[in-house]
């Protein structure tokens, strides 16, 4: 399908349809108040009860701390910044509902999202650009669902138009302090930090970090702007306690056919 102006996807239309899927998603933990150290125990400490996991939902407009520390990404200064430009224009709304992300693979780019965001052989719509003073040119496209799994919690979509953009690196290599580049409910596109916790049985933990629906599927990346894994699920608290959580690559490049150890290029 060739590209549409931007303008197509705020028509009347368009908004209609973004608006018909921004209510699904998973509500994870958000920033606002900072947690005492207590907040966060030891989550991998029991690894047999961390096996148990409930699927995947579609949970409350529920959110984290007294406030969302979200920042447009075409504003933000902090940490990341550095990395945080060069990695966005990767970074895709997805049907409305969803955020996803463009990364490298020997096979060919393709762009990974959560797999309770689509089916297989679904043909979801894909927005580049989607942002508050957009730096870039806008992109809408189509993809086909090529792999979809719910554990490991990941989809992969071949476009049917890819963009003039640089695909993310996959990594296995958590940093201190972790980001994830998002369109919370919908939304243009914004950048939330936080602390990378622990990991276990293919999933990872990270805290105060801000996400909302429309999250789902977001990459958690790493302080060299490379993808640790995929934001999956959140369990927290109003005053900001637990943890957001998301499959880890490593995990994902196991269970894909298209994906290859190779494809993980910085370890």
């Amino acid at each position: 399908m060739p590209s549409r102006p931007l303008e197509s996807f705020m028509s009347p239309r368009g908004r209609l349809l973004a608006g018909a899927f921004i209510l699904l998603g998973l509500a994870a933990c958000g920033k606002g108040e900072v947690p005492a150290e207590d907040s966060h125990p030891a989550i991998c400490e029991d690894a047999a009860a961390s096996r148990v996991r409930p699927p995947p939902e579609v949970r409350g407009l529920t959110q984290c701390g007294p406030t969302a520390d979200f920042t447009p990404i075409n504003s933000y200064q902090g940490e990341f910044a550095d990395v945080a430009q060069t990695v966005e224009d990767a970074v895709v709304l997805i049907d409305g509902r969803c955020t996803g992300t463009l990364i490298e693979a020997s096979a060919g780019p393709v762009v990974i999202t959560a797999g309770h965001c689509v089916g297989l052989g679904d043909r979801p719509l894909v927005v580049f650009n989607f942002e508050e003073n957009a730096d870039g040119d806008p992109l809408i496209t189509e993809g086909t669902v090529i792999e979809q799994s719910l554990e490991p919690d990941y989809a992969l979509l071949q476009l049917d138009v890819l963009p003039q953009v640089t695909p993310v690196l996959l990594t296995t290599a958590p940093t201190d302090r972790l980001a994830i580049i998002q369109h919370p409910r919908g939304k243009p596109k914004v950048i939330a930090e936080g602390k990378y916790l622990d990991a276990c049985n293919s999933q990872f933990y990270y805290a105060d970090l801000d996400t909302l629906v429309g999250s789902s599927g977001a990459g958690v990346l790493n302080r060299q702007g490379h993808l640790l894994g995929v934001h999956t699920d959140g369990d927290c608290d109003e005053k900001g306690h637990g943890a957001n959580r998301g499959w880890t690559t490593e995990a994902i490049v196991a269970a894909s056919p298209y994906l290859v150890d190779a494809d993980i290029v910085a370890r």
